[in-house]
């Protein structure tokens, strides 16, 4: 996209409302700063999984607000007819204390290797639009764009998509971590590569005037 006020005018055609979610600001916009852990030598991004520790807020200089920490569990990408759909097993529980949380994955061997934020606001259709059941679009602000995630039924997505202004040709399944790394070469900044789909060494992907390497 290439700009939130054009995402939000393309997502106001559509008929979606605004879900609001148990953190964020009034106008929805949650604060999401994601922390991928690993094992040392990369084991799980070699077998495709993902283990995140999220932790949302409104994202403001000193929240107000309530802070809700979320530990992720994503599986490899199941083998679809349709390439232009990405299908992971997904599980998910929200921790009382994410410093905790880290120190326990810390002791056991794992490190938080990556970091990467955003601002993300989340849209549904009203439950006229039967179609759309299921349906939620997820309005992203990254520090390499802006971009509109589609979760649902096949289907719905297409129809969503289509409705949204996009070709199938437009759809991306490439994660933010592989969108990252695609941008730092891009723009000059080397980026150690270990084994097919294995990166270390890249600087986080978080807002200007924040921390940007992690080692």
């Amino acid at each position: 996209m290439t700009s939130v006020a054009a995402a939000r005018k393309k997502i106001a055609k559509l008929g979606a409302k605004l879900v609001r979610r148990e953190v964020g600001g009034k106008d929805g916009r949650v604060h999401e700063l994601n922390i991928l852990f690993d094992t040392p030598d990369g084991g799980f991004a070699r077998h495709g999984q993902l283990l995140r520790v999220r932790i949302e807020s409104d994202g403001g200089a000193k929240p107000k607000g309530p802070t809700r920490a979320v530990l992720t569990y994503k599986g490899p990408g199941e083998p679809q007819a349709h390439a232009r759909f990405k299908i992971r097993d997904e599980r998910e529980v929200v921790v009382a204390d994410d410093a905790a949380m880290r120190g326990i994955l810390e002791a056991l061997g794992l490190r938080g290797w990556f970091r990467y934020e955003k601002y993300r606001t989340t849209f549904a259709l009203p439950g006229s639009a039967r179609w759309a059941a299921g349906l939620h679009v997820e309005l992203d602000e990254t520090p390499i764009g802006v971009f509109l995630e589609l979760e649902g039924p096949p289907a719905a997505i297409d129809r969503a998509a289509s409705e949204l202004g996009f070709s199938r040709a437009q759809y991306i399944t490439r994660n933010y971590l592989l969108l990252h790394v695609e941008n730092c070469r891009r723009t000059g900044v080397a980026v150690a590569q270990l084994a097919p789909g294995v990166v270390s060494g890249i600087p986080d992907m978080v807002f200007a005037g924040k921390s940007k390497s992690k080692k």
